[in-house]
């Protein structure tokens, strides 16, 4: 209906299998839709450690649920442990899980966190996530390049503003 839309051919060669690919597409990046993120929360382990543990530059690609659009970009997490860990891959696997659906950065954003909290109750979380989105790059006002980036915090880094500015220092961001 898309390529009839914008005038196209369906027959043409080149599109005959288009819509297929645009199926088989559309089941990867939207993935996440039927993933629970919490699975990749479940698998802790039991330390006394209490520093901050921080993941960053974790690479995600999503689709703004606005133009259907891929934005993409780096994220960044925080979390001070309260007597149990998580596996660094999970932390990743988790913003894959919420990046794979229809969203907008600030929700996605919030999401990661509230995942993070819900599931590892750690004493508190904060996630930076700076991206690109083509419906700003390549369509309305065409700026490449423009960065959008986005934090939230809980628990601890809520209330003492010297975790979020190690945070930030740590991230060459302040």
């Amino acid at each position: 209906m898309f390529l009839e839309g914008i005038g196209e051919d369906t027959e043409r060669e080149g599109l005959a299998e288009t819509p297929d690919r645009v199926a088989r597409m559309c089941t990867e990046i939207f993935s996440g839709m039927e993933e629970d993120p919490g699975q990749h929360l479940e698998k802790r382990f039991h330390g006394t450690e209490s520093d901050m543990v921080i993941q960053r530059d974790i690479i995600f690609y999503s689709v703004c649920e606005h133009h259907l659009l891929p934005f993409f970009g780096k994220a960044h997490i925080a979390y001070i442990p309260n007597g149990e860990v998580v596996g660094l891959s999970k932390l990743a696997r988790t913003v894959e899980v919420f990046a794979r659906r229809p969203q907008l950065q600030e929700r996605l954003t919030a999401q990661i966190a509230d995942a993070i909290m819900e599931h590892l109750a750690p004493k508190g979380v904060m996630v930076m996530l700076e991206a690109e989105h083509t419906c700003i790059s390549m369509r309305g006002v065409k700026k490449a390049g423009t960065q959008t980036v986005t934090c939230t915090k809980r628990g601890v880094f809520l209330e003492d503003p010297a975790l979020s500015g190690a945070f930030l220092d740590m991230l060459g961001k302040r």
